[in-house]
């Protein structure tokens, strides 16, 4: 029988929703408490000392990079970023200003080839971006070794891998800054929206003053905000200090509405990591029987993937079309993603910065040969069986 296999979900809660009848009824709906209740929660769950909850996870890239202009960074400065990434990663260095410099990945891992980024550094370089793609941590040895020797800023796209860890340690642990994306199809989600984490109490200040188009009001808690006190700090400059604008910045705030569901996420992101990591380990175990037609990712023992979706690339010579297997899947109710692209030679829109097709020859492979099918919370056994025998009936009719 035909099953609807959707890719993403979202869970709101009985909390969340108590949450958000009491924020309605206030009508305090913008940035107040329930976003720094958020934010801390979210933090201490990754093991970081701040929190700066934004509109969306390319925001908090865009936020996040551009905290380097108060260390010396200039507009046009480089930033090395992996060749396969969801599009907002790309998007988000040029937003604050940068120029991506892109490094090709390896096929096994989906991430950034630390072997291949000592050559990508110049005198230009400000920070390395690794991205933690379908949840599979990068070489963060490696990554940080290379960002100690050249000192550099070390800033970790987590947006896909909330829960996953590397050698023991959390990933979003790992970097200066980290950034989620909160999104529906992620883990936790606030519907909308993003966070950026930090150790570092200078970078949250300048997180929240960018975020609200670079004010000089940026304390980790506002009364006003709040609509609780009178702010001994409102009038400090001789004029209100939400009119003083220290750098250029941005509009990314998250509301209260949306905290809210990230909230009953929080709360229950034990029961949603587990059920997403039996449902990619079962999918993982089932399609070593098609380890001739795919490459398939493994854990390793010394890591812990936290899903967002269970990636296929399709193997050299043999007659399976990665658009052909997309369209079935789609025809019997299984609903799949490309494997993004390689954003330099294959996105049209990065045309400008003057790479050429064959550069990137991983990334590229993966952005005409890969897709990935959602893991989440809402599937079950019988979900993935489904899956596997869908695909399995595949093979058998192509081949």
């Amino acid at each position: 029988m035909k099953r609807n296999i959707s890719f993403g979900t979202i869970d709101i809660t009985r909390n969340a929703k108590d949450i958000i009848n009491q924020v309605i009824k206030t009508t305090r709906v913008s940035q107040g408490k329930y976003v720094r209740d958020f934010e801390k929660r979210f933090a201490s769950l990754f093991d970081r000392k701040y929190g700066v909850a934004v509109s969306s996870g390319t925001d908090a890239l865009a936020i996040a990079l551009s905290v380097l202009y108060d260390f010396g960074a200039k507009r046009g400065d480089e930033i090395i970023l992996p060749a396969l990434t969801f599009i907002g990663t790309a998007n988000a260095v040029l937003m604050a200003g940068f120029k991506p410099v892109f490094v090709d990945v390896e096929i096994d891992t989906l991430n950034i080839n630390p072997s291949l980024i000592e050559k990508s550094i110049t005198k230009k370089t400000r920070a390395i971006l690794p991205v933690h793609l379908m949840g599979k941590p990068c070489n963060m040895d490696e990554v940080i070794k290379i960002s100690k020797e050249y000192n550099l800023f070390l800033i970790e796209d987590a947006a896909e891998a909330h829960g996953s860890e590397y050698k023991g340690k959390k990933i979003g642990s790992f970097g200066d800054m980290s950034c989620f994306s909160t999104y529906i199809a992620h883990i936790i989600s606030t519907i909308e929206g993003g966070i950026v984490l930090t150790d570092n109490s200078e970078y949250a200040d300048i997180l929240r003053s960018l975020r609200t188009h670079g004010r000089a009001c940026k304390c980790e808690v506002c009364v006003i905000n709040l609509g609780s006190n009178y702010c001994k700090k409102r009038f400090k400059y001789g004029k209100d200090i939400r009119f003083v604008f220290e750098r250029v910045g941005f509009s990314s705030k998250m509301n209260e509405i949306e905290a809210a569901v990230g909230i009953g996420n929080i709360e229950i992101f034990d029961k949603i990591l587990k059920q997403r990591r039996k449902n990619l380990i079962s999918l993982m175990k089932k399609f070593k029987e098609f380890g001739k037609y795919f490459y398939i990712i493994e854990e390793k023992p010394f890591e812990k993937i936290a899903p967002h979706g269970f990636p296929l690339v399709i193997k050299e010579k043999n007659k399976i079309n990665r658009n052909e297997l997309i369209i079935y899947l789609a025809e019997n109710g299984i609903d799949t993603r490309d494997l993004f692209s390689s954003i330099p030679t294959q996105c049209d829109g990065y045309k400008f910065l003057g790479y050429r097709y064959g550069e990137f020859p991983i990334a590229e492979y993966i952005g005409e040969n890969g897709l990935h099918f959602g893991v989440h919370q809402d599937l079950n056994e019988d979900d993935i069986e489904y899956i596997f025998n869908t695909v399995k009936r595949f093979i058998k009719e192509k081949l």
